[in-house]
This record gives C-alpha cells, structure tokens and sequence, in this order.
C-alpha cells in the first residue's frame, strides 16, 4: 500500500519574497529616508494623540463622576478637540507625502524598466506576449506604489496605534489586557492561513490577467481578419472565458480574505464581553483598585486597539498578494541580454567593405537548424539580391548582419571586421532598412518619416518624401494621425513610408526586405529610378520575393532550405537553367496569366 506524500508546508515568505523586498526598499526607497522618517514621526504622533485622549477621557469621566465643575469639563472636551485636530492634521499631512514619495518610486521604477527593457534582444519580445509587459508596466507597478504609498502608510499607523494605547493599557490594568489577548493565537493562525491561500491565488490570477490582456491586444490587432472570416462571436466567447477565470480566481481571493473580518469581530466581541465581565468584577470588588471611569476608559482603548489591528490585519492578508505582484515586476529586471558589445568594442569600420558570411551557424530552435556552415558574400558598393522559398532564411540574414541574432557558429564580417567586435549603435547606425513588418505610428505621415531621424530638416524630409513617391499624399492628409499601426493608410502607402524613412537615414548599408511587395507595377515603376539613385555608392542587399524586381542586381544568392544553391547574375543564373531559373520562368508564367 502506497503512502500519501505529506504535504510540504512552504514559508510564508520564501528567500526570493525578502530579497524582493530588499530590493525595492534599496533601489527606489532608501533615498527617501529622510521623508519616510518625516512620515514615521508623523505617524508617532497620531498614535500618541489616541494614547492622549484615552488619558483625558478617563479624567473627563471622573469629573463627571466626582462632581467636578463646568470649567473641568469644558477644558477636557477642548483638549479633546485640539487633539483630533492634531491629528487631523497628520492625517492630511502623511497621504500626500506617501502619495508623493510612492509615485516618485513607481516613476523611477518604471522608467528603469523601460530602459531594461529596451536593451533586451528582439528575441525576448518574440517569446514574451506584450500583454504581460503592458501588465508588468501599467497595471502591476501602479498597485504596487498604492501598496506602498497608502496602504504601507495607513497600516504604520495602525500598528503605532495598536503598540501605543496597547501599552497605555497595559500601564493601567495588566492583569486585564493580559486576559484579553488571549485569542491573538487564533488572531494569527487564521491570518497565516489567509496570507498563503491569498499568495497562491494570486499568483495564478495574475498569470490569467496577463493571458487576457493578451487576448485583448490579439484581437484588437486582427480585427480585419475577425471581421471578414465572421468571427466575432467567436473571439467574444474566448474572451468571455477568459473574464471568467479571471471572476473565478478574484472570488477565490476576496472569499479568503473575507475569512479575516469574521474571524476578528468574533475575536473581538468575546475581548468585550470579558473585559466587560472581569472589569465590572474589578470595580465591584474591594481587592482591586479600579474605578468604573477606568473600565469604560479601558474598554474604548480596547476599542481603539482592535478597530486598526482588523485594518492592520487587511493589510498582512493583501501584503502576499503585492508580494506576487512585485516578484513579478522584478522578473523583468531578471531578464538578460545576451547580444552585446565585446569588451573594447570599435566604434568605427570599414562600412563600405564587403560583407561576408563565413560557416555561419544558426537555428531559432536546436532540433530545427537553419544554417550549418553557410558563406557567401555581398560585395562593397553592389546590389546584392538574395531569393529563395518561403523558409529558407532570406530575413534572417538581414537579422544576423544587424546582429538582431547573434550567430552560433561562423562569422560575420564587414570590411574584414567582425561585427561582433563593433559597438551595437555603431554597426546598427550603418544600416538603412526597409522591411517587411513596417511600424506605423498614430501620427502624421510627416512625423512618421521624421521618426527615424528627428533631427532631420524639413527640406531633408520633403527630399525622402518625394523620392518615395508618397510627398502628394502628405500634402493631402496633412497633419491628420493615419491610425493605430496606420490602419488608415494602404499596404503600399505604409511601405512608401518605410522607403521615404531609408532616403532619410542616408546609410551606406541598404537592407531592402520585400521593400516593393506591397507596391503596384505602376507605382514600383515610379520609384525605382529613386531606389536606383538611393543604391548607388551603397552596399545594398535586397530580399525578394518578386524577381523581376532585381533583374538588375550586381548578384544573386540563392537560397534553398538554409543552402547556398546559386549565386551569380540574372542573365548568368537564367542560362544555368537551374532553380532560379525555374522559379523566375514560374513568376513570369503566373503574371502572364493574370
């Protein structure tokens, strides 16, 4: 007979949990010591005035009891106000200086976050949904500097509260407080309970609020697509499953914190009740030196002490849930780039060389390599095109030469010079692209050239535009935004764009990736004198797919499967009659046909 493993009880605050949180008070909060210690001091003073105004209670009750005079009594309900009113005073004062300190931390952190995360290869963000990184930028650092800020704040002084009238309590009746903390026990078995139940259903809520945000950026991105193919119904009902999860793992989370409240109140209504009895007791017998003025005084202190340990306690449950949340955040920071520059990097090369591939390796995953011992070269100041089949790794040499990868095997070179001993903004800065997957900001035509080159003059920009035939259409639309990824715009006017941005850039290394595909002949004619004045002196390398786009090309390299079958002139590579001859004459016939 099999046993049950035993169940291993983890921590509630795990090594990783500390050292989050000693790095968030390092990083973003030691530097405002000094303010948090204002808010510190504060704070004392608020749990001082309760203590206070315990003290002139029990002496305002024993005027009353006694027989004291007006004036007694009006000058304890005076100090009674001007404490309140001191306190009120805190009480403005330490949110807008938290609320202060937290959002400057939440800035810097965020701000440290998109610097990071702008150094990461282009392959995190291939792996990663960016409805995580929205959620770990927007969502999650802004609970975390509330946490910080006013809840962290107004559970101090809660428990400055709790520490100082309960000390005041048990300077005047010990016996009695003694008594009546007999439940803390149960108090923080059931708090530990909640706290580890809330930290793992939290974890599995973010992840599901992560996945639907996603899901929402998806189907906003293809609405085209979920329009024509009549899919609304379908992307509705996905996420409506996914709000759901969502329902269901926020229940889980509040029903476990639920439990505190009752837990206290039930807790706190039998203090009562034997405060109550075993003080009534006191004042009633002779062996005990208390007064009923002391009784009622000790039975608000305890009302004073439980009152904010229920919040503090609210506070210790939701602490788990921000635990999660900043391990999470912090996870961003984890993340390293692995392309970066060789330790003396050159800042200057030969950009006008050739550039050679020599047995390069590469593969995007180890069971499906890509290239195993590929050479070729693109001759400085030349045309080079490079064709092939869908898959055969036409980008990806435009990627591997801009070091978006980096090479497993083999090297790179331009002008003889190893591009990974060159700093990456100077090897990046050699190069003016155009490709495939165009980035369209919501702005101006105009703003969306002068993206790539904000410095650019008005006349440099007029230049771009007019050589990439897209100048009238600016002058039609003016300053009007073209719409989120320019959904406003054609696919042909969207590549306009990118081809008016490499006119701008005025690289001496030209990587044109299917730079015409979206482009009608008749417009493709229009600019190819353009295209052909923007290469000359240039190393270009363009990637085809249309071949009767790079007839003229100094050279062609042909790709199959990750090989080099082919390389040569058109008119060479046609007598070859070989594959490029046989994709050429397959285009041709498809075009005569349509």
């Amino acid at each position: 007979m099999t046993k049950t493993p035993a169940k291993i009880k983890l921590p509630l605050y795990s090594a990783a949990d500390r050292d989050n949180l000693r790095w968030l008070w390092a990083s973003y909060l030691k530097k405002r010591s000094p303010w948090l210690l204002l808010v510190l001091v504060m704070i004392l003073v608020q749990g001082v005035v309760y203590q206070q105004f315990l003290s002139i209670t029990e002496d305002g009750l024993r005027v009353i009891f006694d027989n004291g005079t007006a004036r007694e009594l009006a000058m304890v309900c005076v100090v009674v106000f001007f404490l309140f009113a001191v306190r009120g005073a805190m009480g403005y004062l330490v949110p807008r200086l938290t609320v202060w300190v937290s959002n400057s931390a939440i800035f810097e952190m965020r701000r440290d976050l998109i610097g990071h995360m702008m150094d990461l290869d282009l392959a995190y963000f291939e792996r990663t949904k960016s409805g995580e990184i929205i959620q770990r930028l927007v969502t999650q650092t802004q609970q975390l500097g509330q946490f910080i800020g006013l809840s962290t704040a107004n559970a101090l002084r809660d428990a400055v509260t709790v520490v100082i009238v309960s000390a005041y309590l048990i300077y005047k009746n010990p016996l009695l407080f003694t008594a009546a903390i007999l439940v803390l026990p149960f108090i923080i078995r059931v708090m530990n309970f909640v706290s580890a139940r809330v930290k793992q259903v939290q974890g599995e809520a973010e992840h599901a609020l992560g996945d639907y945000m996603n899901g929402i950026e998806e189907t906003v991105s293809g609405m085209r697509t979920v329009k024509i193919s009549s899919q609304e119904q379908v992307e509705a009902a996905r996420l409506e499953k996914a709000t759901g999860r969502i329902r269901d793992l926020a229940a889980r989370v509040q029903l476990t914190q639920a439990l505190v409240m009752p837990s206290i109140d039930l807790s706190s209504a039998f203090v009562y009740v034997l405060v109550i009895g075993g003080g009534g007791y006191m004042v009633l017998s002779p062996a005990f030196d208390v007064d009923g003025a002391g009784i009622i005084t000790f039975l608000l202190g305890m009302v004073l002490v439980f009152d904010p340990a229920r919040l503090l306690a609210q506070y210790l449950g939701s602490l788990q849930a921000h635990v999660v949340l900043l391990d999470r955040v912090r996870g961003l920071f984890h993340e390293r780039p692995t392309i970066t520059a060789a330790p003396g990097a050159l800042a200057t090369f030969d950009t006008g060389g050739d550039i050679a591939l020599d047995q390069v390796r590469f593969s995007y995953s180890p069971d499906q390599p890509l290239f195993d011992g590929l050479s070729m070269v693109f001759k400085g100041g030349q045309v080079s095109a490079i064709v092939g089949a869908t898959g055969s790794g036409k980008t990806t040499i435009l990627s591997l030469l801009s070091r978006l990868y980096d090479v497993q095997g083999g090297q790179i070179t331009i002008g003889g010079t190893a591009i990974d001993k060159v700093q990456l903004r100077a090897l990046r800065g050699a190069f003016s692209v155009v490709a495939q997957d165009i980035v369209i900001f919501n702005n101006s035509i105009w703003e969306n050239i002068r993206y790539v080159k904000p410095e650019a003059t008005d006349d440099d920009i007029w230049r771009a535009a007019e050589n990439a035939e897209i100048a009238d259409l600016i002058r039609a639309r003016g300053d009007a935004p073209v719409g989120p990824k320019g959904a406003q715009l054609s696919g042909g006017q969207k590549q306009r764009i990118a081809i008016a941005r490499a006119f701008l850039v005025d690289a001496p290394i030209l990587l044109l990736d299917e730079a015409t595909n979206a482009l009608d002949q008749a417009t493709e004619a229009r600019i190819k004198s353009a295209l052909t004045r923007l290469t000359q002196g240039r190393t270009t390398i363009v990637v085809a797919h249309r071949l009767a786009s790079i007839t003229d090309a100094d050279s062609i390299h042909v790709l199959e499967a990750g090989a080099l079958v082919e390389q040569g002139k058109h008119g060479d590579l046609l007598k070859k009659n070989g594959h490029y001859a046989r994709l050429y004459m397959a285009q041709k016939q498809s075009q005569a046909s349509n």
